[in-house]
């Protein structure tokens, strides 16, 4: 199986890529909405399909993903049915099974933070994603959204905690850091529900907690109660208009090298290798412009903010280094040459070899 566990700095959110290596089909568990590009990225690099989102419940601290990366992939949405949302393709009940490939994850209702909260169990159960029901070394508040103490203490208790000692578990969330705990593990030293900790104590420690509500959660609740869907028009295509391009998991737009022929007089062309490189066995580009990457912060007045910049280089590592420095510097249109000279010229494209200029 494939696994990846992605994070969200801002919202302190994980979100899990689950893969069948052998079929190719995909789950992502509580995606975030602009991480989106990051994960369609890494399934496409991945040679994965996504097949559904699952979202373990509605947060209150950040917008799903769902929608957008169903308006992108074509993937089903999938959600507790008791919260009744807009746009869901699947309502999921406790018992339910998600499959992908020959996998698949078995659902367990396990309400408390939330009433719709919801933890997805591996087929072997070496492995569960619970969200906020079970957080490593802690768990989810339980004062907004429908949450009970007395409920979570249950579905923490019998849902969770009883899965095998060595299964691993994979919260929604984590503040410090920390990627992952084990049923073991927070049976015997989560403070709020293992050891001789019994409901009462639980009840106790949890309606005194006094927390202030999310920044969000007047903004994230409603949205997630539309899967994430934008509230009226939907906003413009993220993907960038002026040429066509493809986000690489590294987080630098590529262009192909027949797109650049095409259209590449209607941009710049930034050659990023040494001088000598220019004009050696690889040649250049007809219309590039030499401007070393150690130059190139330098120089960087010499290039038209207004227009699109596409960074060649001899393998496209230099340049695509040469992009984020461009868009640090504040260059809204800029792409690397997916394989740089060496792809180029392994398409037989047209080269220049004079001299540096």
């Amino acid at each position: 199986m494939i696994f990846r566990q992605l994070f969200d700095p801002a919202s302190s959110t994980y979100t899990y890529l689950l893969g069948d290596a052998a079929s190719g089909e995909a789950l992502l568990i509580d995606p975030v909405y602009e991480q989106v590009p990051r994960d369609l990225s890494l399934v496409q690099e991945l040679g994965l399909k996504l097949v559904a989102t699952l979202d373990t419940h509605v947060h209150a601290d950040h917008v799903t993903g769902a929608w957008r990366l169903r308006e992108r992939s074509g993937c089903e949405i999938a959600l507790a049915a008791v919260v009744g949302a807009e746009g869901v393709n699947r309502a999921l009940r406790h018992g339910d099974r998600v499959t992908f490939g020959k996998r698949h994850l078995d659902v367990r209702a396990t309400p408390g933070h939330t009433s719709g909260c919801l933890t997805y169990v591996l087929d072997d159960r070496s492995m569960a994603f619970t969200g906020d029901s079970l957080l490593i070394r802690g768990c989810g508040r339980t004062d907004f959204q429908g949450g009970s103490p007395e409920q979570l203490f249950a579905s923490a208790r019998e849902q969770i905690l009883s899965l095998p000692d060595d299964c691993l578990l994979y919260p929604a969330h984590d503040y410090r850091g920390i990627t992952v705990t084990s049923v073991a593990e927070e049976r015997r030293f989560n403070p709020r529900l293992g050891g001789d900790v019994d409901i009462g104590d639980f009840v106790g420690y949890m309606n005194n907690l006094n927390l202030p509500h999310p920044k969000l959660m007047a903004v994230a609740v409603p949205a997630n109660l539309r899967c994430g869907k934008p509230d009226g028009e939907a906003p413009a295509h993220e993907t960038p208009e002026w040429a066509p391009l493809t986000l690489r998991f590294s987080g630098v737009w590529e262009i192909e090298p027949m797109a650049l022929l095409e259209h590449g007089h209607e941009w710049q062309i930034v050659d990023v290798r040494e001088a000598p490189e220019f004009i050696d066995c690889l040649g250049h580009l007809p219309d590039a412009k030499l401007v070393p990457l150690s130059q190139l912060m330098a120089r960087i007045d010499e290039l038209d903010r207004e227009r699109p910049v596409v960074a060649v280089c001899r393998s496209g590592v230099r340049s695509a280094q040469a992009s984020v420095l461009l868009g640090k510097a504040g260059f809204a249109q800029v792409a690397n040459l997916a394989g740089g000279m060496l792809r180029w010229r392994a398409e037989g494209l047209p080269v220049a070899s004079d001299t540096a200029g």
